[in-house]
């Protein structure tokens, strides 16, 4: 079956056994979220300052999007202060099944809420919402089908006039065989969080390219057991692609974002206080224990900030 690749992964990945309907994320690739509970951490500093912002509402919304196996806002209600936890509303957003152990005051959710007052976080979500592939012929660019089965392409039809006009302001294409990845539904997917949002911020979180340096030929690719592999729309394996944050900053806005900054992981962590700078030796003579401690969380901290790893995601964040 030839399909476009928007349907062909939207269908293997969250269609009836769909990939994310059957798997756990933790055995196919490695997040933030599961590389260090430092990252909660981080977070539960970014919901100190949004609670600042907006004078300690009633409620304040912490909602996870795309929230996996719901560790983050499990790890963030076990170390949030009692005065703030005892106010926090947290939806976990997710189409698969809800993890066992999860905290029961959390809300598990297929979709977002109808309005969020605090902190909305998409950590590695819009890479996986679906989206077109087109390639440059001497015709113009044309969509790109892929046999669901095999993973094997073809050249497709033109464009619609929409994925055009995106095509030409945000993944310009030069010679025959470049391509693009047509972002449009992760800029709409992100519009339709901010428009929930009535006071406080949203942060996507994800590997990303700016319009001047988007890469030749695409990003799209597969994840299987922790290894990269081709990606084939047949619901056995993850199928992602690389963001275009800068678009979906512009679909922010005109979904009515006040504020927007661009950034990557290693800035933003830093400026949230992890340095992953090592404990000095004197405290292994004064506090084995301590010091051992310490030094693990030096390394999380490391990983977390690591300019060519996890350090190196982009990260948008929008308030109104």
């Amino acid at each position: 079956m030839w399909l476009t690749w928007r349907v062909a992964t939207e269908r293997a990945l969250y269609g009836e056994e769909g990939f994310y309907l059957r798997e756990r994320p933790s055995g196919h690739f490695r997040t933030s979220v599961s590389a260090s509970a430092a990252f909660a951490d981080a977070v539960l500093a970014l919901l100190a300052e949004v609670d600042a912002e907006l004078g300690a509402p009633d409620v304040l919304d912490l909602v996870d999007i795309g929230a996996g196996e719901g560790v983050l806002v499990t790890q963030v209600l076990e170390a949030a202060e009692p005065r703030l936890r005892d106010r926090l509303r947290v939806t976990a957003v997710d189409l698969s099944p809800r993890p066992a152990g999860l905290p029961e005051r959390v809300e598990w959710s297929p979709s977002l809420p109808t309005e969020i007052t605090g902190l909305a976080i998409a950590n590695e979500w819009l890479d996986n919402v679906p989206l077109d592939v087109v390639e440059q012929t001497a015709e113009g660019p044309r969509l790109v089908m892929v046999n669901v089965h095999t993973g094997e392409e073809r050249i497709g039809g033109p464009l619609r006039p929409a994925d055009r006009d995106w095509l030409e302001q945000w993944w310009p294409l030069g010679r025959v065989g470049s391509r693009a990845e047509i972002g449009r539904p992760r800029d709409e997917a992100w519009a339709s969080v901010l428009v929930r949002l009535t006071r406080g911020r949203a942060i996507a979180i994800d590997y990303a390219h700016p319009v001047d340096n988007r890469p030749p030929h695409g990003t799209l690719t597969g994840y299987r057991d922790g290894a990269v592999v081709t990606p084939v729309p047949d619901g056995t394996c993850d199928i992602t692609a690389h963001v275009a944050l800068d678009a979906c900053a512009a679909a922010g806005r005109r979904a009515g974002a006040i504020s927007t900054t661009l950034s990557t992981q290693r800035e933003a962590l830093q400026e949230l206080g992890l340095i992953g700078v090592r404990p000095p030796l004197e405290l292994a003579r004064t506090d084995p224990r301590g010091y051992l401690r310490a030094l693990a969380r030096a390394s999380e901290e490391g990983e977390l900030i690591d300019a060519s790893g996890l350090g190196g995601f982009g990260w948008l964040s929008q308030s109104k």
